[in-house]
């Protein structure tokens, strides 16, 4: 874990179970470090998730000390506002750039919030939204001039704004981060990164249609389907395992997004979606990802959309552990940008034997990325 545990890492995990299934049998309350399972949830990013089980308990009368509990309480309602907030601005945010001209489809965030019990107990970030001008497809063929359209649209409103390959700020809020995206993630190695465009560009026109509402009358908002989520949001966290890490929220989120699916009968024994892994260079971190998702969260065998890979799910295991959310406590984010640099690429070298292609494709991106910024900053 980012601090050395007292706790029984099988005890954190039986109480995450407990967490994200009500009727998964309770584990001896009696040992528990309850300060240590708040901060456990604090770095990985599922405070207001965990604070829920804890309600359920009964707070004090499961043996929760009252300071702990006050602290918990506060992060909780915190959370609570922080998603109503978000969900106002992303419909606004929305309504804005549709009057503009755009199509918007909001990334993970609220959407992801809503296949959660409570909706308000995700701990919500920025806000991400694919934008694609009306008279333009997803396609990849499209991409310079989709970017060129709305670089145009925000930089005469933000001059400054940062820009990266697939997405470029949009700060019309000061307390809440906007991401506008020219493509919804992207990997490392330009072969399967040009496949995974395809394969969202190719599906994208859709999502823009499938509009789902927000909770307490919010509005609504169009977010991904099932389908494209599934192989989005899985392409979206391999990235970012390469980058600097990911944590338990994120595979919550995947969590959640399994249970919904099987709800609704998809991706159970999908052989296409096996084959579509397989094209993307996704299916061995899937197989890993399946594994965190048994160990972690207690997910049934039908849920799972490939093999679990105990091998290579135990070294994600690890990262998250190590790292918490995004990495944030792996150490890599106190280094400047050159030390971060080297330490990043001594990192993804350990996992060479297991993701050959984006270990090596990384570096080299990430390299290519700093002088492509560089020449488009203006």
């Amino acid at each position: 874990m980012a601090d050395s545990s007292q706790m029984n890492i099988k005890t954190l995990f039986e109480l995450t179970r407990c967490a994200v299934d009500e009727l998964y049998p309770l584990p001896d309350l009696s040992g528990v470090d309850w300060e240590e399972l708040y901060t456990f949830s604090n770095q990985q990013a599922i405070t207001g998730v965990m604070f829920d089980l804890v309600q359920r308990l009964g707070g004090k009368e499961a043996g929760v000390p009252r300071q702990v509990l006050l602290k918990w309480f506060v992060q909780s309602d915190i959370i609570h506002k922080l998603n109503d907030t978000l969900n106002r601005y992303s419909v606004q945010t929305i309504h804005f750039l549709e009057q503009e001209g755009f199509r918007c489809l909001l990334l993970k965030g609220q959407g992801n919030a809503l296949m959660y019990p409570n909706p308000f107990a995700r701990l919500a970030g920025d806000i991400d939204l694919l934008v694609v001008p009306q008279h333009l497809s997803a396609l990849p063929k499209n991409l310079e001039e989709r970017r060129n359209v709305i670089l145009s649209f925000v930089r005469r409103k933000f001059p400054k704004s940062p820009l990266r390959y697939y997405h470029v700020d949009f700060p019309i809020y000061k307390d809440i981060p906007i991401e506008l995206h020219f493509e919804p993630c992207l990997m490392n190695n330009p072969l399967y990164n040009h496949r995974l465009q395809q394969w969202l560009g190719e599906r994208t026109d859709e999502q823009f249609l499938h509009k789902v509402d927000l909770p307490e009358g919010a509005g609504c908002i169009p977010t991904p389907t099932l389908e494209y989520n599934i192989v989005f949001q899985m392409a979206h966290m391999m990235h970012h395992f390469f980058d600097e890490g990911i944590g338990l929220r994120q595979m919550m989120d995947y969590y959640y997004l399994l249970k919904s699916a099987s709800k609704e009968k998809f991706g159970i024994c999908n052989e296409d979606l096996e084959l579509t892994l397989r094209n993307l260079n996704l299916y061995h971190f899937a197989c890993a990802v399946m594994y965190v998702m048994r160990e972690a969260f207690g997910m049934p065998d039908e849920w799972m959309i490939v093999p679990i890979d105990e091998c290579r799910g135990k070294c994600l295991m690890e990262e998250i552990l190590h790292g918490g959310n995004f990495g944030k406590y792996s150490g890599l984010t106190e280094h400047g940008t050159a030390a971060k640099y080297f330490l990043k690429h001594w990192r993804n070298m350990h996992f060479f034997v297991q993701y050959p292609v984006e270990a090596l494709s990384e570096p080299l991106f990430r390299t290519w990325h700093f002088f492509w910024r560089f020449k488009n900053r203006m």
